[in-house]
């Protein structure tokens, strides 16, 4: 064997399918089948099914769906090969004897810069243990327990210029690889030097970067350095202390988001481990999604001061385009996560249970930063609030706040509605708001196309509601397959399993969506359904048609005109059609 497909098959017959999704979904047993809320989505009832007997997984909120390789590559933002290297290691499989011939040398570079990490955090580890000045900022100032060091491999870096090279040179490591690794400067020295090390983990505990701390007064030096951008670490992807939290973070069904690493190491220490970090407190979409595979339950451990209340700010319609609850925990005043546990872990366990709403949170904090008896003041906290309830997808939570800041400032709802209603400052808030119905549009899309290919291929007669569909109305490549498969075998009746063969995933998908839709429905209730599919997709394809008609009519010259009508015509034809349908004119 040689190939990705061979080590994709020897993956696959290692590892159950709901083992590898259950560490992001929380399934439950439903049947033969397991069952979990939508890792894509914030839907409130469980819709995302996985199929052990199939080997596949189908989310109806969304309507994605495939293999174990397919969901990790969702999941995670990966490529095929980077999945396939995830859960092969998870496997226990190595993959050098599948790529003799073909491995390349960015997959050589990547694991060459995974294992100069993983050399340099345990030679971190071994100065730790000599360190005395290391030692005592760790045990005695910061109350850390030897266990806990030893757990999130707590290392000093020596205050030299070439301890480490020293050491990874001896390993056969090149400059360049030390480099690419993030380890040196520009000079070619150790990066860091006298500071307590830190280890920067991706989500399966791999080192991939440092986080330093100096423990000498130097008022020219950074208090911390992080690794640069390397092929294996970008702060804006990173969470921090993930692979040690996530299990915590499931059963809790919530995550706490602090500003400091040292934060979450004191908190775990404490027992509360359902807590993570991110570089800074500028949160970014890619952070959100991350956690949002856990939890859709967010809560942040900010600072009041303006830096926190600007990322708080930024951070909401972040949140809203995720699709999970944010919300902010207050910390006594004068007191960091870090030092509270210190005092009283009780008390920190009890303000992370009770967070507020990030909204209202933003509200308490500008209302006792502007001075709202002013005509100047009440401007100013309207513009801020409005901007960030303008993003929140929920008509009804827009509301909520808009009555809730005409209460604050006294003035007139329909006021604050009408301003709201108006141009934001920024032009672009309203284009993404734009693409994202656009997107949701489409999602739908594809489910109408996926429930009606699924009713066609699993029963013949429904295949009339096919008329007049062509592939290029449909947008989701399963349903696609399918229907072109179809048009080609109009006989097909399911007893033929060699002629599938070239569309084999496309057809167990959609035969999964109909045994999990459709089993137990009657014919005639079927016909129904299956019409108004046919509907919905027809209506679907001339709006968007229609749309881009009358794009090309603005752009377009007179010589175009005329096939422009023709297809407006034949558009206006479907759409005629598909009403006949919806009013059952059609017959079975």
């Amino acid at each position: 064997m040689s190939t990705d497909m061979d080590a994709k098959e020897e993956v696959r017959a290692r590892l159950a399918i709901e083992d590898v999704i259950g560490e992001y979904v929380q399934l439950k047993r439903a049947g033969r089948n397991w069952k979990g809320l939508s890792p894509f989505t914030s839907e409130r009832t469980p819709s995302f099914v996985v199929s052990p007997d199939k080997q596949i997984w189908h989310d109806f909120s969304s309507g994605k769906g495939g293999d174990m390789f397919s969901f990790v590559m969702e999941v995670e933002g990966l490529d095929f090969r980077g999945a396939l290297e995830l859960l092969a290691r998870r496997a226990g499989i190595d993959l050098e004897q599948y790529q003799q011939t073909n491995r390349g040398p960015s997959s050589k570079s990547k694991d060459r810069l995974y294992e100069a990490l993983e050399l340099a955090a345990k030679f971190y580890q071994k100065q730790f243990t000599g360190s005395k000045t290391a030692l005592e900022y760790v045990l005695k100032k910061r109350s850390f327990s030897r266990e806990t060091a030893l757990e999130w491999r707590l290392g000093y870096a020596p205050n030299n210029g070439s301890a480490l090279i020293d050491f990874l040179k001896g390993k056969s490591f090149t400059p360049q690889e030390l480099k690419l690794a993030g380890l040196t400067n520009q000079r070619g020295s150790d990066l860091f030097r006298g500071r307590l090390m830190i280890p920067l983990c991706d989500p399966t505990g791999r080192v991939i970067g440092f986080t330093a701390r100096i423990l000498e007064d130097n008022p020219n030096a950074p208090k911390y350095m992080n690794t640069p951008a390397t092929p294996l670490y970008d702060k804006s992807r990173h969470v921090f202390g993930l692979h040690l939290a996530k299990e915590s973070i499931r059963k809790s069904k919530f995550a706490v988001l602090a500003e400091g690493n040292l934060d979450v190491i004191q908190s775990h220490q404490a027992g509360v481990r359902q807590v993570v970090a991110t570089a800074g407190t500028a949160l970014t979409e890619y952070h959100l999604k991350a956690l949002s595979r856990l939890t859709g339950d967010i809560r942040l451990s900010f600072d009041a001061d303006k830096a926190g209340v600007a990322a708080t700010e930024r951070a909401i319609p972040v949140a809203a385009k995720v699709g999970v609850d944010l919300s902010i925990i207050t910390i006594p005043s004068g007191k960091d996560p870090d030092e509270l546990i210190k005092q009283d872990v009780k008390v920190w366990q009890q303000i992370i249970e009770k967070p507020q709403p990030a909204v209202d949170w933003l509200i308490d904090r500008y209302q006792t930063m502007l001075d709202l008896d002013t005509a100047g003041g009440k401007k100013e906290f309207s513009d801020v609030v409005l901007k960030v309830v303008r993003g929140l997808p929920d008509a009804v939570e827009q509301d909520h706040y808009i009555g809730k800041l005409a209460d604050i400032l006294r003035v007139n709802k329909a006021a604050l509605a009408e301003k709201l209603a108006g141009e934001p400052d920024n032009p672009e808030p309203p284009r993404r708001r734009a693409i994202q119905n656009v997107e949701q549009t489409g999602d739908r899309d594809v489910l109408t196309e996926q429930h009606l290919l699924s009713i066609a291929l699993a029963v013949p007669n429904m295949r009339v509601h096919l008329r007049t569909i062509s592939a290029a109305m449909l947008t989701d490549t399963d349903a696609r397959n399918v229907f072109v498969f179809l048009q080609e075998n109009p006989d097909y009746d399911g007893s033929d399993k060699v002629i599938l063969q070239n569309i084999a995933q496309s057809a167990k998908m959609l035969s999964f969506i109909y045994e999990l839709s459709y089993s137990d429905t009657t014919h005639v209730e079927l016909g129904y359904i299956a019409a108004q599919l046919r509907t919905k997709l027809i209506k679907k394809y001339v709006d968007r048609e229609r749309s881009r008609i009358a794009d090309r009519q603005q752009a377009g010259t007179n010589d175009e005109a005329y096939e422009l009508l023709k297809q407006t015509a034949e558009l206006n034809r479907l759409d005629r059609e598909a009403e006949g349908v919806k009013s059952g004119k059609e017959e079975d």
